[in-house]
């Protein structure tokens, strides 16, 4: 199936409207932002649950998408929210206080399609102790090369700050990887 850039599917959205091009937008972007929200949420089903209420969102939010952002950068701020929101409803949901990191560091152990070796596990578990914010930049800035432009724009945040908490989240990690 062909890959449209964003205008097109945009344009698409004028013409075709939402069902045909909803279906385009899901082909484009199912995988990059699965593996977006699963390195915060870090649970395939979990991730799976998230990816599905992404989609959900955009498909009511379609018709009033104005295009003063990318496509690519509305559907990522999207999934970083639906992330954030799931991990807090999670902590509220629980019966007894739990530590998210450390649950979802035992997901990370016993999850079957992690095929890392120490190295690898060492720099998730660092990843893991990190708070929310300079975890997701870190992972968005490291892992998926996305740049502080980019990233501005999809966690409404500056520049400057962004840079600041990957800067901290590098250093956190390093701090982590020494002693342990």
């Amino acid at each position: 199936m062909q890959q449209y850039q964003d205008e097109e599917l945009i344009e698409m959205l004028k013409v075709n409207g939402k069902e045909f091009t909803l279906s385009l937008i899901v082909n484009k972007y199912k995988e990059p932002l699965y593996w977006h929200i699963r390195k915060i949420t870090i649970d395939h089903d979990d991730a799976d649950d998230v990816l599905q209420n992404t989609f959900i969102k955009a498909w009511k939010g379609l018709d009033g998408f104005r295009a003063d952002s990318k496509l690519y950068t509305w559907l990522y701020r999207i999934a970083t929210n639906e992330s954030i929101n799931f991990l807090k409803g999670k902590k509220k949901k629980a019966t007894f206080p739990i530590d998210i990191n450390d649950e979802m560091l035992n997901k990370l152990e016993s999850d079957v399609y992690f095929n890392g070796d120490e190295i690898q596990f060492k720099l998730q578990k660092a990843i893991m102790q990190l708070p929310d914010k300079q975890r997701i930049v870190f992972n968005m800035k490291y892992f998926d090369n996305i740049t502080y432009n980019q990233m501005s724009a999809i966690l409404e945040t500056s520049e400057g700050a962004l840079k600041a908490s990957y800067h901290h989240a590098v250093k956190k990690i390093e701090e982590f990887l020494k002693s342990n």
